[in-house]
């Protein structure tokens, strides 16, 4: 089984490590032995740094105090190179808690973006669950790839990526009623309702995670006409952070508010029938009309440029040889 990097304890070689300066200047490097890093403030040596515990102080050569960090999972997420969008912490961690995510799961992902999910997905299955990480463009899934080989030191055995469509892909893949959990991050997640349904056991949850509130009405309609899962569930998550400091508080005058909308849903049982609901009265009916309004080229997705994803690419894999101690040329 592949040794992967634990994150705590002492700084080792190939960990990328958070150096602090005195104006909070956040810098971040990989350990080397012989590395040096160079400021305006002197240069610090990476063999001072290796061997200290997580979160020690360090000096440079003009005697200026680092603080030397550990990056947490977040941290990376937000400043590894991204080949597609990230889903936020704050999503994903919503994700983990609505989809119930658990260790020994087997879960299904698409698409695979650039990787943010699926390190959060692997930490949470642990290395009795197996992640299958679906992604129909295979500049994204190189992007994806490298990056969680960059964190996680190497590539864990029970991570599954697959490039092709997921319609087709799954069920070539997977037997029918063998997956756990499945998370979808993808234009047209209503495509694939049935698909899904037939992968998942009875029980099963099926999250989505949606950029407008016309993906959202359709993927919701798409759910409750398959009759095949229970009725599904909408929300979506903010984080505002405060300024705490002696008597001067309020909240920070910016928040990461709207980035996605969830939708879970869970696998009914074979021939079963959920029980009909009672409902106020409302407009649920839609026309032909409002179905076009929902397609893809209407609802505007965004295409990275190949240029752009090959540097991306390039960037996650140099990252991920050097956290492995190879050269970023070898193989």
């Amino acid at each position: 089984m592949t040794a992967l990097r634990r994150q705590s304890g002492p700084f080792r070689i190939g960990d990328r490590v958070q150096l602090t300066g005195p104006k909070g200047r956040l810098n971040t490097v990989t350990l080397e032995v012989g590395g040096t890093f160079h400021t305006h403030q002197g240069v610090l040596s990476h063999d001072l740094i290796i061997g200290q515990p997580d979160a020690s102080v360090v000096v440079s050569s003009n005697g200026v105090e680092y603080l030397a960090l550990r990056p947490l999972l977040t941290d990376f997420v937000m400043s590894m190179p991204r080949g597609a969008a990230i889903i936020y912490p704050k999503d994903a961690a919503q994700i983990l808690g609505q989809a119930d995510i658990f260790p020994g799961a087997t879960v299904v992902e698409a698409g695979v973006g650039s990787g943010a999910l699926s390190l959060w997905l692997l930490r949470a299955i642990g290395p009795e669950g197996h992640l299958h990480s679906f992604e129909r463009r295979e500049e994204f899934s190189d992007v994806a790839k490298g990056n969680v080989a960059t964190f996680l030191g190497a590539t864990p055995d029970n991570w599954t990526v697959t490039v092709g469509d997921l319609q087709e892909a799954m069920p070539a893949t997977l037997e029918a009623g063998s997956v756990d959990r499945i998370v979808l991050d993808m234009l047209a997640p209503w495509e694939c309702i049935d698909e899904c349904a037939t992968a998942l056991t009875p029980g099963g949850v099926l999250i989505c995670y949606i950029a407008t509130v016309t993906q959202l009405s359709r993927v919701a309609e798409a759910i409750r006409a398959s009759g095949q899962f229970t009725d599904p569930e909408p929300s979506e998550t903010m984080v505002r952070t405060w300024h705490v400091e002696g008597l001067a508080v309020r909240p920070d005058h910016r928040m990461i508010g709207h980035t996605g909308f969830l939708m879970t849903a869970r696998r009914l049982a074979p021939g079963a029938v959920l029980p009909a609901l009672k409902r106020r009265a409302s407009k649920s009916d839609f026309s032909d009309e409002d179905v076009e309004a929902w397609t893809p080229g209407a609802v505007g997705e965004r295409v990275a440029s190949d240029k752009r994803l090959r540097k991306m690419g390039r960037e996650a894999n140099a990252a991920a040889a050097a956290a492995q101690g190879e050269s970023p040329d070898a193989g």
